[in-house]
């Protein structure tokens, strides 16, 4: 029995001044689901976000948690919690402290707070700094502290934006967990996020956001596997700066660069032939490969085609 929606959006129009924002999005949610909401800068993803939040109504459509309108009835945006990017803590309280505050702000009742706060700091890890003030704590630590502080009311809804921006690779795979554990206990997580391979990890399915509209939607593999098949992606990364004649020669190659200036990469039938002639070609036209990898395609090759607009729903 497929389980009811927590979110719900349905023909979500939204408008700035006449300046579209959002064009017609639907999107459903249900318990115990990762979503990866991605796009590039000004695709709508805040707009979605606010009017999820109940912060804005859409001009058109209709946003529902669990069936209720967040902008119209109070009860409904209970049910949410919601991670900002920017860390939205109490420095110079405790990890516990905060918690209690946010428990208290959720309308936790006062005869069930200290077990709530218990169960946040056991979800996210954070009992061993309980009595470390927020400042003292490193980013990872911040981050798992500020989940913990919005799910202490225990929300069927999660909202985690850019959850990892600005923590290092171990701090990042501890906060990757957290959200795992969430998801298995049957929260609906909602994620916005750059970090193409945290979404190709963790997420069930990712959507993409452009010009207000979602574009494409789907579990992660099979949206790669349908838009490359047996492709292989080439990258070639340089061991220095090229001139404008290397980058000349590079183009090509057929090879595009990244948001890496060393960077630059290929899709190719069969990448492993093609690796090593390309290689030769490289350095005898005078450019150094420090090395040259070959991997299945990932999200961020499918992201460039939606946002270059090579791609379409």
């Amino acid at each position: 029995m497929i389980a009811e929606p927590v979110l719900t959006v349905s023909g979500a129009v939204h408008a700035y001044g006449g300046k579209p924002a959002l064009r017609g999005v639907d999107l459903v949610l249900r318990p115990g689901e990762i979503y990866a909401l991605l796009g590039p800068n000004g695709a709508g993803k805040t707009t979605l976000i606010r009017a999820i939040c109940g912060r804005i109504r859409p001009d058109q459509g209709e946003v529902l948690l669990k069936g209720r309108d967040p902008t119209r009835v109070a009860g409904a945006r209970a049910g949410l919690g919601l991670v900002p990017q920017e860390i939205a803590l109490y420095p110079n309280l405790t990890v516990a402290e905060n918690i209690e505050t946010f428990a208290a702000l959720a309308d936790v009742p006062r005869a069930g707070v200290a077990a709530a706060v218990r169960r946040a700091l056991d979800l996210t890890h954070t009992i061993d700094r309980a009595d470390v003030p927020i400042k003292h704590l490193s980013g990872g630590y911040q981050r798992r502290a500020n989940i913990a502080a919005a799910i202490v009311h225990e929300p069927s809804l999660l909202i985690l934006d850019e959850p990892t921006v600005g923590v290092d690779l171990d701090a990042r795979e501890a906060v990757d967990a957290v959200i795992r554990g969430l998801r298995d206990l049957g929260v609906a997580v909602l994620m916005t996020t750059h970090d193409l391979d945290q979404a190709g990890a963790l997420a069930d399915r990712v959507g993409f956001l452009r010009d207000g509209q979602l574009v494409l939607e789907g579990e992660p593999h099979a949206l790669i596997a349908e838009a490359f098949g047996a492709r292989m992606e080439i990258q070639v990364h340089l061991a220095e700066a090229v001139d404008a004649a290397g980058e000349a020669r590079l183009i090509a190659e057929g090879l595009e660069r990244t948001v890496r200036p060393s960077v630059w990469t290929r899709l190719e039938a069969d990448g492993y032939a093609a690796a090593g002639p390309l290689n030769e070609r490289l350095r005898e036209a005078g450019l150094t490969p420090r090395e040259i990898r070959v991997r299945e395609p990932s999200l961020a090759n499918l992201f460039t085609l939606v946002a270059d607009r090579k791609l379409a729903a």
